[in-house]
């Protein structure tokens, strides 16, 4: 009976011993595992006594805390993006419907104050409503045409009220991008008749500017043309017509050559006497003889020099 009892206490004392040991070998494990931390990169870390929020913030990297005492807290300090649709009036009082693209970041230092004062959900809290405080400001100022062809403006003043507002909580405004504005269809409509008008006051202004170069062109080639005239007739001579009557003779000789209101003969045959017997072409010119008033087309007369 003792003997056995021996091994029944030897036995169990083994066995407790064992249990006792992997106990404390696990214990130990999680106390080690749990010892140790890793802030993934891009983010930093929040360390929290019991709730209680530390100033400490933990950058990149493996760090130390104590177990189940102590916990970090994984803050995004990567570029994040808020997007929020907004609805204003402008200076002229027409209502904007914008989108808002703003792209952001928590600043790494900024971290423990940032979980500590506003907690996880700082876009909703901050960001959002200062977009919209922002963006109802600004167009405030400017009239809905203003707002379209100032948009850079517009955009800039936006984004420095939205960094006033929200720097101080550690929040940085990377890029600020106005995604749309849009009107409301009775002011679309308008706009678009205003171009229309726009358009059609410009066409007409062209084509009273082509009329008028028009007219100038006709102007002057009709004063060229007229100069020319001038000059043509300051170039006709009596020998000149001689010979343009003599280039296009069909060989037959009128005795009498009439005009309106008077009469007036041509001794085509003396002339052509004339002519002949002369060496110098410019010796002698056609003789004409004016009778006033007009004869009778029935009337022969014939033809003679004058004296």
């Amino acid at each position: 009976m003792d003997n056995n009892a021996k091994v029944v206490n030897v036995g169990g004392n083994k066995i407790r011993n064992i249990v006792i040991a992997a106990v404390v070998i696990l214990v130990a494990v999680i106390l080690i595992l749990n010892s140790f931390t890793t802030v993934k990169s891009g983010h930093s870390g929040v360390v929290t006594t019991f709730g209680k929020v530390s100033d400490e913030v933990l950058s990149e990297g493996l760090h130390m805390k104590i177990p189940f005492v102590q916990k970090i807290v994984l803050m995004d300090n990567r570029v994040q993006k808020a997007e929020a649709d907004c609805s204003s009036a402008s200076k002229d009082l027409q209502t904007v419907s914008s989108t808002i693209a703003v792209n952001y970041k928590i600043m790494n230092s900024y971290s423990s104050s940032v979980y500590k004062n506003i907690g996880m959900d700082y876009e909703s809290i901050i960001i959002i409503p200062a977009i919209h405080e922002c963006v109802k400001a600004v167009t405030a100022q400017f009239t809905a045409e203003e707002l379209i062809t100032n948009r850079q403006k517009v955009s800039d003043l936006m984004s420095e009220q939205l960094k006033e507002k929200i720097t101080d909580y550690g929040i940085d405004i990377q890029i600020f991008n106005i995604i749309s504005f849009d009107f409301t269809a009775e002011y679309n409509a308008a706009i678009e008749a205003k171009q229309t008008a726009q358009q059609n006051a410009l066409k007409a202004e062209q084509d009273l500017q082509r009329i008028k170069v028009e007219a100038e062109q006709t102007i002057a080639a009709a004063e060229a043309e007229a100069e020319a005239y001038r000059l043509k007739s300051e170039q006709i001579t009596p020998e000149i017509l001689l010979m343009n009557y003599i280039e296009k003779w069909d060989g037959k000789l009128p005795a009498v050559a009439s005009g309106e209101g008077g009469s007036y003969m041509i001794d085509i045959s003396s002339i052509l006497e004339d002519l002949d017997r002369s060496d110098d072409t410019s010796a002698s010119a056609p003789s004409y003889t004016y009778t006033s008033p007009a004869l009778d087309t029935d009337d022969v007369q014939e033809p003679h020099e004058a004296e």
